[in-house]
């Protein structure tokens, strides 16, 4: 192929079409476990996460509720990935080899969101949320109805492979994934660009803006105790207790068990299995999804 505009911009398009297949076909699982909010700035605040409003029933005027604001926000962070096309490969009419390379350029960007969203998920038993504590903990701080203030946990104790309970039925998921830029594929591989006249290398890639973040703790449990049937009922239990301030009920069922690989066969056993090994029905049975994911191993 001459390199000259023309051709160039045909190249482009070609690759440009493998990027985007890339990119369409990528099975992602952060939906089931995240929040997609779209940003405008560079910084996003979410100081109104420190309160759920309920109904409650009309008698004389409104009741305002005064949202208790938070420090916390999610700065958006600049991500990229190139890839470099020797120059003698398009010369030589050998470019086709790299439509693959493109593709997967392509995947890549899907992919990374959810390596974003459950390596937070997997630091959460020591990153901060929205209250200042680590989002699963032992002492988030919870205003009784009396106005005293008492710790509540949403954690098992452990030192084995965490698995999580969540409750992803809500219009914020427990964790949020801040979009300030979709991915972009861009490129320099016009003759008098650098990286062509000083490297023979054209060069293709793709970036993106965004970021990650912790969303309601009361949507969450985290274990590192065996995923077992009683390890599973008391994380099931803690989680339906859970309180707003002032006693709200919050009506939390879980409805997802999020593990890595090596809980995949504990996880069927507890949720999956109809019949225990002595006959006996399965209370858990179906009682939620089961999400294997391998960002987790």
């Amino acid at each position: 192929m001459i390199i000259n505009s023309g051709n160039l911009a045909i190249l482009f398009r070609a690759f440009n079409a493998a990027f985007q297949r890339g990119l369409g076909s990528a099975a992602t699982m952060w939906d089931k476990v995240a929040t997609r909010v779209p940003s405008t700035t560079g910084t996003e605040d979410y100081g109104w996460l420190g309160s759920i409003p309920g109904m409650r029933e009309w008698i004389g005027d409104r009741q305002i509720n005064n949202l208790a604001q938070h420090d916390y926000s999610i700065k958006n962070k600049k991500f990229e990935n190139t890839v470099g096309v020797p120059r003698d490969k398009v010369d030589d009419d050998q470019y086709g080899v790299y439509a693959p390379m493109m593709e997967m350029l392509g995947q890549s960007a899907p992919e990374h969101r959810d390596i974003l969203v459950f390596a937070l998920l997997a630091a959460g038993f020591a990153t901060a949320c929205y209250d200042g504590q680590y989002f699963f903990d032992t002492d988030h701080p919870v205003i009784q109805a009396d106005g005293s203030t008492a710790s509540v946990s949403n954690i098992q104790a452990g030192a084995g492979t965490p698995w999580f309970l969540l409750d992803t039925r809500r219009p914020l998921k427990p964790l949020i994934l801040q979009v300030r830029k979709e991915p972009a594929f861009v490129r320099l591989d016009q003759p008098t660009d650098e990286n062509v006249f000083m490297r023979d290398e054209l060069l293709y890639g793709v970036d993106d803006r965004k970021n990650v973040g912790f969303g309601f703790w009361q949507m969450a449990f985290g274990s590192k105790d065996t995923l077992d049937e009683t390890n599973f009922n008391a994380a099931i239990a803690a989680m339906g207790a859970f309180e707003g301030d002032h006693g709200k009920k919050l009506g939390i069922i879980p409805n997802l068990l999020v593990v890595g690989p090596s809980n995949r066969a504990a996880a069927k056993t507890v949720v999956e299995v109809e019949k225990k090994a002595g006959g006996a029905d399965n209370i858990n049975y179906k009682a939620v999804d089961i999400l294997v994911c391998p960002w987790l191993a």
